[in-house]
């Protein structure tokens, strides 16, 4: 999902609609500054997703990975998913706006835009519904431990993960059915669900996006808990145990960026959406003098630029950052609140540094 297209130049003259259109112009002439912008988050999440996979893949076949499995399909997927996902649409939108041709040019027919659409549906959902069952898999490690050890097993999340990519591509094929259509979207570059006429197809794929973002959000949230409350229990301990603190509060971390990356990423998109099918626009996107669109034109695209941003954004979140971003915070949050003196605090970070050293090895390892 990356149509990250610049408006058409001043001066350009406005294309007719495209194939099932909603009313688009003509895409913009080719530049190199303007193409930069999609190859470049083509080619940065490619990279990230396929680092991640490569990562999970060798953490899997670690010996002591047996209880983490389950998790790491689960992220291991959701890389695959978004890779493929980019793979599939990046390209058709760079060649689309290099060509500077309006799409009906270049798809008289209406089958690239319904496979662009059927792209954008199937691997928009899929990732939701992934990041939901992840979401469900850590609340049960950690407020049902007991039951998640003896009902969990890597060959039940296969099942789960293959359910979740059947149902994406089923709801994404109901349009061959006559429930629902694709359609080109501003400016001309993109396809996706159309929501003229109070499309109900629209409004389903809206509320199941909705639907994933509160089940996460929920789950994550009983994790938190949980996790808090742990915390609490173990530090009236007499011996707290210091790495279980510290796995906790990069678990912690974590939780809340991704609630905070997916409803900043999802959330404008699928709203959007319920009130275009509620609330139909005025008139088609297309004629405008010196390309100036309604600020509704502009709404959806740019809801769905921030949709793509989740593609790339992903990888970092769930996995890569882990053991980078959020252990530095820890550490800084750590320095600033028990050094009270300048020797004190120099002893403390050579020693951590070594202690991150070393986890670092172990863990490339």
């Amino acid at each position: 999902m990356s149509p990250w297209q610049q408006r058409p130049p001043n001066g350009s003259a406005a294309g007719g609609p495209g194939p099932r259109g909603n009313g688009t112009g003509r895409a913009e002439r080719g530049s190199a500054v303007s193409v930069a912008i999609p190859l470049t988050m083509m080619l940065t999440g490619v990279a990230g997703n396929a680092l991640a996979m490569l990562l999970v893949s060798r953490s899997y076949r670690a010996k002591g990975s047996r209880r983490k499995r389950s998790f790491l399909l689960c992220i291991g997927s959701l890389a695959l998913t978004d890779m493929l996902g980019q793979l599939l649409t990046s390209p058709v939108v760079i060649s689309v706006y290099l060509s500077g041709r309006p799409w009906a040019a270049m798809d008289p027919s209406g089958r690239l835009c319904d496979f662009f659409g059927f792209s954008m549906t199937v691997f928009g959902l899929c990732p939701l519904l992934i990041a939901s069952a992840m979401a469900v898999e850590r609340a049960l490690a950690i407020r049902a431990p007991h039951w998640y050890a003896s009902h969990m097993s890597p060959r039940a999340t296969e099942r789960g993960l293959a359910a979740i990519w059947a149902a994406g591509v089923a709801f994404a094929l109901l349009p061959l059915a006559g429930l629902g259509r694709y359609a080109l979207q501003w400016p001309g570059t993109w396809c996706f669900i159309s929501t003229a006429g109070g499309s109900a197809f629209a409004a389903a794929f809206a509320a199941l996006g909705l639907l994933s973002l509160v089940v996460t959000g929920a789950c994550n949230l009983a994790t938190i808990e949980a996790l808090v409350s742990r915390c609490r229990a173990k530090a009236g301990a007499p011996q707290p145990g210091s790495r279980w603190g510290r796995i906790a509060t990069e678990t912690l971390l974590q939780l809340l960026g991704i609630m905070c990356v997916l409803s900043a990423c999802w959330a404008p998109l699928l709203v959007t959406m319920l009130r275009m099918v509620s609330e139909p626009p005025a008139g088609p996107c297309r004629g405008w003098q010196r390309w100036e669109p309604r600020r509704e034109c502009n709404l959806p695209l740019t809801a769905v630029r921030l949709a793509s941003l989740n593609q790339i954004l992903d990888p970092w979140v769930y996995l890569l950052l882990r053991r980078i971003l959020l252990r530095k915070c820890r550490q800084a949050a750590s320095a600033v609140s028990h050094c009270p003196n300048g020797a004190e605090c120099r002893d403390s970070h050579t020693d951590r540094a070594l202690t991150l050293s070393r986890d670092t090895r172990r863990t490339a390892a």
